[in-house]
């Protein structure tokens, strides 16, 4: 499985990148920063300063329908912020 799994390019992710060199990934739930760290480097060809994650709990919805209450809940996801090293840069939409 891949540490990796897809940048996230949003309008607050996008402004982190371009102010402070940071950009945001959607990373296995078992990876730690170090493995983080390597898959970025070894994919992009980058040197990476600082890494951060974020796990982000599941959002339960509650609805209420002819059939009753529908209960579901999304995903957890874990998230790496990582800082580069200064005058890199990374290119993500080369790679979609």
């Amino acid at each position: 499985m891949s540490i990796v799994i897809r940048p996230i390019i949003t309008e607050k992710a996008s402004s982190a990148s371009e102010r402070y060199n940071r950009y945001s990934f959607e990373v296995a739930p078992s990876a730690n920063k170090i493995e983080i760290k390597n898959a970025v480097e070894s994919a992009y060809g980058v040197s990476v300063e600082k890494v951060r994650t974020i796990i982000v709990r599941a959002e339960r919805r509650t609805r209420n329908t002819k059939t009753g209450l529908q209960r579901s809940k999304s995903a957890v996801v874990k998230k790496a912020i990582v800082q580069l090293a200064e005058g890199e840069t990374l290119d993500l939409y080369a790679n979609l």
